[in-house]
């Protein structure tokens, strides 16, 4: 596995525990596939904020206003994806 496969996996992990933490989910966010919908599975437009800032946190990013929506956080996979081109 090459280093870049390997950050990808610990972040994509660091995404589930910040969701699992801040996400308030019906559900394990350990047992969602990445590109489940976390709205589906309980995700609130309020817990979306407590992500956001974990997310700030753990990674030194700042969301821009333009990616504050429903389609940045509805899925692990999308998550991983933001936070990945705003850690570059």
């Amino acid at each position: 596995m090459s280093d870049i496969e390997t950050k990808l996996l610990n972040d994509v992990q660091a995404i589930r525990e910040i969701v699992a933490q801040q996400g308030r989910l019906s559900v394990d966010v350990f047992e969602l596939d990445t590109t489940s919908d976390l709205y589906s599975a309980g995700l609130t437009s309020l817990a979306t904020v407590g992500i956001m800032l974990a997310l700030e946190d753990r990674f030194n990013i700042e969301f821009p206003e333009s990616m504050l929506s429903r389609k940045t956080f509805n899925s692990i996979a999308s998550i991983s994806g933001a936070v990945s081109q705003l850690a570059t």
